[in-house]
């Protein structure tokens, strides 16, 4: 069957109705642990980040504008995982793993709808964390109800709205090399590699697009953070200088996670692509920090360990 879809495939070299996906390796012996591995993976994910779900819509004490945001990050890494996650299961599970032509497009369309739609919620959560230590005066002026929806509304429609432009051009490509995607899902970079002809101009939308959508919000963030740990070197108390603390570090660590993972892949020239290195850093944010984002803010966050402490008896 496999033989037969390749002369397929061969024989229209122009154009493609399906894709092979190599998935995560194509060594037979290790499919079978990795499925269990992946699918440990996606259950801890959806568990984590429905278990914040549901604790800020049952405890009034956590319907704040940070635990709002939270409650948006949640949903998008649940989604974001899902968009990826269990395709790669899949493709460990089955002996032929083709995806067609419309499923790729519409993977790789919400993978980046997905993925922006973070790159601008993480400045927000930033900028919220901002206004509550360094202008805490006036945090339920600046973070009321309406500027938090139009945040959080804003984010996922730029996700949706930017992802479109790469997605046409990348849907108008010709394959005249190979029709093999080397890697577990369809990934922008990886259909470029594959395609023929002259594509300077979907490069410098990637370049353009990364530079908007990925780099400046991440320097906002890291601007935002600057005057964060300035205002906290300020405060004489020890106690809050480390409540402070404790509560910026998680989002940090997810920031720094997210967008240095998404820097390397995406910021970088198309000579210098590594189907081998890509699929690891695509694993790491697609997978690895959907499924950590609960723990961090869990197990770092007093209210929530109180919650956790007082509903299931837990030693946290």
């Amino acid at each position: 069957m496999a033989k037969d879809f390749l002369e397929i495939l061969h024989e229209n070299e122009t154009s493609a109705t399906y894709f092979m996906l190599v998935g995560f390796t194509d060594v037979p012996q290790l499919h079978l642990p990795l499925l269990l591995v992946f699918y440990l993976m996606y259950i801890l994910t959806i568990t984590g980040n429905t278990l914040i779900l549901v604790l800020v819509l049952f405890h009034s004490s956590l319907q704040t504008p940070m635990y709002f945001f939270l409650c948006h990050l949640a949903s998008l890494d649940m989604c974001y995982t899902s968009v990826t996650l269990p395709n790669l299961i899949w493709l460990h599970s089955q002996s032929a793993k083709y995806i067609s032509f419309t499923g790729c497009i519409s993977q790789q369309y919400f993978y980046i709808a997905f993925a922006v739609s973070e790159y601008f919620l993480l400045p927000a959560m930033a900028y919220d964390r901002y206004v509550a230590i360094c202008n805490p005066l006036h945090y339920s002026l600046v973070m009321n109800s309406k500027t938090c929806h139009l945040l959080a509304h804003g984010c996922w429609l730029t996700g949706f709205v930017s992802s479109s432009f790469p997605v046409s051009f990348s849907s108008h490509f010709n394959f005249c090399k190979s029709h093999v995607i080397n890697h577990f899902f369809c990934d922008l970079t990886a259909l470029l590699k594959m395609s023929c002809g002259k594509n300077n101009n979907i490069e410098v939308l990637i370049l353009v697009e990364s530079l908007l959508l990925g780099f400046m919000p991440f320097m906002f963030t890291l601007a935002s953070y600057f005057l964060i740990v300035r205002t906290i070197n300020s405060i004489h108390v020890t106690d809050g200088r480390a409540k402070a603390f404790s509560t910026c570090t998680s989002h940090l660590t997810v920031v720094v996670l997210f967008y240095g993972t998404m820097i390397v892949v995406y910021m970088r020239p198309a000579s210098m692509y590594s189907p081998a290195h890509d699929k690891l850093f695509a694993l790491l944010y697609t997978a690895v920090i959907p499924m950590i984002n609960p723990m961090i803010y869990t197990l770092r966050n007093g209210d929530v360990k109180n919650i956790l402490k007082k509903g299931f008896n837990l030693p946290l």
